[in-house]
C-alpha cells in the first residue's frame, strides 16, 4: 500500500435556488484568479478535485460551449504537475434546460462528458456527479434546492437520473480515455436514535449506502430498499440494469463532517425548534449526534472500515472540513488524517485525505439557500481578494512532505473530544438504553477491527 496522500479540493457548488444560481467560484474569486493554482501547487498538492461544470460550459444550449475558462486552467494544472479529478456537476441540477428529475439530464451530462474528454484527452479522473444521494435529498426530499420538492417519488427519480448520468458519462469518457477512473463522492455518516425511532434510524442507515450500492450492482430484490425504490417509481427493469451493468467506482470518495452523524429523538423539548423534522408521519428532533450526551458516535475511522468491509474498493476521504476557528480546523484535519492512518493499519485501502475547501466556502451554514456572505476559510482566506495562508496551509504542506506536524495547538484536543461538546441530554431512561446499545455497537466495531488486524 502506497503512502497516504493529501489531496485538495475547491468548493465549486453551482446551486440553483428558485430561478437563481449561487456560484461559489465567483464568490471565492477563483473564477478570475488563475494564480490560485500556483499557490495550491506550493502547498505540495498533487491531486486536486477541480470543476469543469456543465452549467459553466454550456449554460444556454447544449450545442454552444464556451471553453475559455478550462482552456486556461487545465493546461496550467498540467504544467504544475497537479492531476485534476474533474467534477461535471457539483450540487447543481444542470443548466436551465434540464434538471435532476428530467428525462434529458442523464443523456445531456453524458454529451458534456464526451466533449470534455475529446478536448482534454490527457485527463484521468472524473466525478461526473458529486454526492448524488445528498443532492437528491436536499433538492427533492427537503426542498432546499431546485426543484424544491418534498416527494419520495421525485427523490428516487433524481437519484436514479444522477446515477444513470454517471454511468453514461463514464461510458462516453472511456470511449476516448479507456483508462479513465471514476472517483465517486458521497457523504457518509450514521443515524443514532432513541428506541422509539430505531426503525427510522435503520432506514436512514440503509439509505446512506444507496448510491454506492446501485453503482456497484448490489441492489437486488433482497436489498432492504428494493421495495422502497419500486414503491416510489423505480421499475424492476431499471434496477436490474444496475445488477447486469454496474459502474463501480475506481475510488470511493467519502465526505464526512462532524454533522454527518445524526441523533433522532421524539422528545423534542430537549432540543431547539430548528431541529424538529417531519418524516413519513413522524415528528422528532434530528440533531448532530456529537452534541448529544450518552451517544457514542462511530467516528471517521470506523466509518472508513465499514466502507471497506462493504465494498473492498480503494477509498479516499474526499472532503475534510470544519467550520470553526483556525486552531480547531487544524485539529480536525489532523484528526481525520490520523483516523485514515488507523483504518489503513487495520487493513482498509485508504489512499488519501482531501482538505476541503482550499479557498474556503460561502453560506454553507445555510445550505446555500441564501446569500448572506457567511465565509468559512480553508488553507487560504480569500476575503481580501488575495490568498492569505492560514495555519491550515502549514499543516497541509507538512503532510504533503510526509512529516509530522508539531505545533502548540495540537496539545489541546478538538472540541468534539471534550466534555463541552454535549449540548443536549435525552431522557435518562432513553440514555441508558442508548448507552447499552452503543456499547454493543462499539464492541462489534472492535471485533471488525481485530479481524482486519489479523
Amino acid at each position: 500500500m502506497n503512502q497516504l496522500e493529501i489531496w485538495g479540493g475547491i468548493e465549486c457548488s453551482q446551486c440553483r435556488v428558485g430561478d437563481g444560481y449561487y456560484n461559489q467560484l465567483s464568490r471565492n474569486g477563483h473564477w478570475e484568479r488563475i494564480s490560485d493554482l500556483d499557490a495550491i501547487a506550493d502547498l505540495g498538492i498533487k491531486t486536486l478535485r477541480y470543476p469543469l461544470l456543465w452549467e459553466h460550459t454550456a449554460p444556454d444550449s447544449p450545442e454552444t460551449c464556451d471553453w475559455t475558462w478550462p482552456d486556461e486552467r487545465l493546461p496550467r494544472l498540467r504544467e504544475l504537475g497537479i492531476n485534476p479529478i474533474i467534477g461535471l456537476v457539483h450540487h447543481g441540477s444542470g443548466p436551465t434546460y434540464t434538471a435532476l428529475h428530467k428525462d434529458n439530464f442523464a443523456t445531456g451530462l453524458a454529451q458534456h462528458a464526451a466533449r470534455v474528454a475529446e478536448r482534454y484527452p490527457w485527463l484521468t479522473h472524473f466525478t461526473p456527479v458529486n454526492e448524488p444521494l445528498t443532492t437528491a435529498r436536499f433538492s427533492c426530499l427537503y426542498g432546499h434546492w431546485y426543484p424544491h420538492t418534498t416527494c419520495h417519488r421525485t427523490f428516487v427519480r433524481a437519484l436514479l437520473n444522477q446515477l444513470e448520468a454517471t454511468r453514461l458519462s463514464m461510458q462516453a469518457i472511456r470511449k476516448i480515455i479507456p483508462r479513465a477512473k471514476l472517483v465517486q463522492t458521497e457523504d457518509l455518516g450514521q443515524a443514532h436514535s432513541t428506541p422509539a425511532l430505531r426503525a427510522r434510524a435503520e432506514f436512514e442507515n440503509h439509505r446512506r449506502w444507496l448510491s454506492l450500492d446501485l453503482l456497484c450492482g448490489r441492489v437486488t430484490a433482497a436489498h432492504p430498499l428494493w421495495g422502497y425504490l419500486t414503491e416510489h417509481g423505480a421499475t424492476e427493469a431499471e434496477l436490474q440494469s444496475w445488477v447486469d451493468d454496474p459502474c463501480p467506482p475506481s475510488v470511493l470518495g467519502i465526505n464526512h463532517y462532524l454533522s454527518s452523524e445524526r441523533f433522532l429523538d421524539e422528545a423534542m423539548e430537549h432540543y431547539p425548534a430548528r431541529t424538529v423534522t417531519v418524516n413519513d408521519g413522524l415528528t422528532y428532533s434530528d440533531t448532530e449526534a456529537i452534541n448529544v450526551g450518552g451517544v457514542q458516535t462511530m467516528g471517521i475511522a470506523n466509518l472508513l472500515l465499514q466502507t471497506w468491509q462493504r465494498y473492498r474498493l480503494p477509498i479516499a476521504v474526499t472532503e475534510a472540513h470544519l467550520n470553526g476557528t483556525r486552531d480547531e480546523q487544524v485539529r480536525w484535519l489532523h484528526h481525520v488524517w490520523e483516523a485514515a492512518q488507523e483504518a489503513r493499519q487495520l487493513g482498509a485501502d485508504v489512499c488519501a485525505v482531501t482538505v476541503w475547501s482550499i479557498l474556503g466556502s460561502y453560506d454553507w451554514n445555510k445550505l446555500l439557500t441564501c446569500n448572506v456572505g457567511y465565509y468559512e476559510p480553508g488553507p487560504f482566506d480569500v476575503r481580501s481578494g488575495q490568498l492569505r495562508p492560514t495555519l491550515l496551509a502549514k499543516l497541509v504542506r507538512t503532510l504533503a512532505q510526509g512529516k509530522r506536524f508539531r505545533h502548540p495547538v495540537m496539545q489541546t484536543p478538538g472540541w468534539w473530544l471534550r466534555p463541552q461538546r454535549v449540548l443536549y441530554r435525552p431522557h435518562l431512561a432513553e440514555t441508558k438504553s442508548m448507552y447499552e446499545e452503543n456499547q454493543l455497537n462499539q464492541a462489534q466495531a472492535s471485533v471488525h477491527k481485530l479481524d482486519h488486524a489479523a
